[in-house]
């Protein structure tokens, strides 16, 4: 059985910083994982993902160059590093894991979600 607990979340200005991680349980080393969100009123978007070796990773292209998504196999741990954050990335984050990039990036039958932490970007 697979679960997906996210942490990090908060209230943090305009420019600052935050660090979400995802703690997993079961086997997901080789699952593709990522980070989608959902702000009030939208409908959830993709954000970023990477493989299982942490070779590749992928990028909404709003994050580009702010976000950064790494993992610790060892630790069984996805990590979202956010950066000059803006009122507008303010949702809340999900945890995400699948064996098929194609299906997550189409947020499209994802397999393993996690509850959802709340980010907020104060102008």
């Amino acid at each position: 059985q697979v679960q997906l607990v996210e942490s990090g979340g908060g209230l943090v200005q305009a420019g600052g910083s935050l660090r979400l991680s995802c703690a997993a349980s079961g086997r997901t080393v080789s699952l593709y994982k990522g980070w989608f969100r959902q702000a009030q009123g939208k409908e959830r978007e993709f954000v970023a993902a990477i493989d299982w070796s942490g070779a590749y990773t992928f990028y909404e292209d709003s994050v580009k160059g702010r976000f950064t998504i790494s993992r610790d196999n060892a630790k069984n741990t996805v990590y979202l590093q956010m950066s000059s954050l803006k009122p507008e990335d303010t949702a809340v984050y999900y945890c995400a894991a699948d064996p098929n990039i194609l299906r997550m990036r189409a947020r499209n039958g994802v397999a393993y979600w996690g509850q959802g932490t709340q980010v907020t970007v104060s102008s």
